[in-house]
């Protein structure tokens, strides 16, 4: 039960909605009664091909059309069954069998097999699709050479359809994480049919994931897409487990402007918000029974360097520019004490693995690398410029760090915005000097933020290379015979990492949401993981008047 103070607010803020919008229920008060949630999404999405997408804001709304081999519990994070009823590890974990549900269907009534899955991941891993997450399937046998054009042979791949219901894969060796990579996007079945009546199977973009084309798999199907406006998934009547599904839709809205989508939350438009004005946390903090949600979340801000280009192709320059930042200040006053800062890529205490931290807040060292690479008190400095997604709070972060490098190091660095999907692409061609980036954790562990950076990855976007790096994540790691051993070698690895300094980690993030006390089954999570499956609507909330 919330208390009065705040019903009375959302009555409030839902009157003046009604009021100005001529009458009429608000989102959520319909939405309660017929059980459509309403979700900021934070942005246009960039598609909605599994194999295609990168982003946050895609994979929600991919999350609710698709489904992969198993699923995440929202509140323990451990796999459980989805197209797979049930999975066995065979005693040296080299082998997983797993054994697809008979009553899986595609939305378009067409059973699901395990040839499925044998076809769309080699849809997924072939180097035609540019699939900027194939490395997620690396574990299993041969796919790394398939994917990299050294193996042609996709039969040598370890994936095969024993029968219309068992799928066998074969790892290249243990991997603790893997049940929970089938539940990213990357390992999703897609419909071969439907994506090959549009264009060769391995074409982006193509008109298959329309309204009126896309097949999924998932708990919900695609109803409407109005391009900037709104994405309408309906609850899908051949789902697997659609008995157990309690909502009957949602409504994604993209919203890069997040002091509209907060103003929408008071309105009664939302019933969860994608983010939060950072000058807004205060005041929700001083609530009782606030509807400010905050959480751990696996994930890191850091800013991209593009090794490649100058002035960042010196070392010196990539370090003085991180030892010039004061994390523990932008932290206590830009984001107003919501976030940790971050020395490395990997979060603290992810599945207990504690990341090096082998520098700090030290502008005296940081002028004498700048001079030492030949910009003494910013002498001669050529320019750099940062670019960021639309964000108020990407834009406010930018503008303290351009500061704190100007007063550090007396050097110029200029700002750009860009639009999200323009965003993305100058970060995947590298059309950049220096690129904010978040990155959010696939499966808890700390590979997941470490295999970023091996030579040539899909999503490493910084030029950054080393061979003796790769070689700890690939080959030295997955040989450890135990969990200490392994971390260790993640930690020398993440040091030789940070001694390089292709990135700039500024802050380890927590989750920040409004949420309507009329949503039930919403568990904060360390990976922020929304099941969808597991939410329902209070459809008696009434704010007291």
């Amino acid at each position: 039960m919330r208390s009065s103070a705040l019903r009375t607010l959302l009555s409030l803020f839902t009157a003046l909605c009604l009021a100005a919008c001529g009458g009429g229920e608000s989102n959520v008060t319909q939405g309660n009664r017929e059980g459509i949630f309403h979700a900021g999404n934070g942005t246009e999405p960039q598609g909605l091909d599994p194999h295609v997408v990168t982003g946050i804001p895609e994979s929600n709304i991919v999350r609710a059309l698709f489904e992969g081999l198993a699923v995440k519990n929202p509140q323990t994070l451990e796999p459980e069954p989805g197209v797979a009823q049930s999975w066995d590890i065979s005693e040296d974990g080299l082998t997983i069998t797993f054994h697809l549900n008979p009553e899986a269907r595609w939305s378009n009534g067409d059973p699901m097999t395990a040839e499925d899955y044998v076809w769309s991941w080699w849809r997924a891993l072939n180097p035609a699709m540019g699939n900027q997450y194939a490395y997620m399937l690396y574990p299993v046998k041969n796919a790394e050479a398939f994917a990299t054009g050294k193996l042609d042979d996709f039969g040598q791949v370890g994936v095969k359809a024993l029968d219309q219901h068992t799928l066998e894969v074969q790892l290249n060796a243990r991997t603790p994480y893997f049940i929970q990579l089938m539940d990213h996007h990357s390992a999703y079945a897609v419909h071969r049919p439907t994506i090959e009546k549009f264009g060769k199977a391995t074409d982006r973009f193509t008109p298959w994931t329309r309204v009126e084309n896309i097949v999924g798999n998932g708990a919900f199907r695609l109803k409407d897409w109005k391009l900037n406006r709104r994405i309408i998934v309906e609850k899908s009547d051949t789902y697997w487990d659609r008995d157990n599904v309690k909502l009957n839709g949602i409504e994604f809205y993209p919203a890069e402007n997040i002091s509209s989508e907060e103003r929408m939350f008071r309105v009664g438009q939302l019933h969860y918000t994608y983010s939060i004005p950072l000058d807004k946390i205060p005041v929700y903090r001083t609530m009782e029974d606030s509807p400010y949600a905050n959480a751990p979340y696996l994930g890191t801000y850091f800013y991209l360097l593009n090794t490649n280009k100058p002035p960042l192709d010196d070392p010196r320059v990539r370090q003085a520019l991180s030892l010039a930042v004061d994390r523990e200040l932008l932290n206590d006053s830009v984001l107003h004490g919501t976030n940790i800062p971050a020395y490395g890529i990997t979060p603290p205490g992810t599945l207990g693995y504690q990341p090096p931290k082998i520098f700090d807040y030290d502008v005296a060292r940081a002028r004498e690398l700048l001079a030492e690479a030949g910009y003494p008190d910013g002498a001669g400095w050529p320019g750099l410029e940062l670019i960021y997604n639309t964000s108020e709070s990407h834009l406010k972060i930018a503008v303290a760090l351009q500061q704190m490098w100007k007063d550090a190091l007396n050097i110029d660095v200029t700002l750009a915005n860009q639009e999200w999907k323009v965003y993305l692409d100058s970060v995947d061609q590298m059309e950049f000097q220096m690129a904010r980036r978040g990155w959010i954790g696939d499966y808890v562990d700390p590979n997941n933020f470490l295999d970023l950076f091996l030579c040539d990855g899909g999503n490493n976007n910084t030029g950054f290379c080393d061979p003796v790096y790769d070689d700890m994540i690939l080959r030295q790691a997955p040989q450890a015979e135990s969990r200490e051993e392994r971390y260790a070698i993640f930690k020398a690895a993440e040091t030789r990492l940070m001694e390089q300094m292709p990135i700039i980690p500024i802050y380890t993030y927590t989750s920040n949401h409004l949420v309507h006390p009329s949503v039930q089954g919403m568990t904060p999570n360390l990976m922020d993981y929304v099941n969808y499956k597991y939410l329902s609507l209070d459809s008696d909330w009434q704010a007291e008047q």
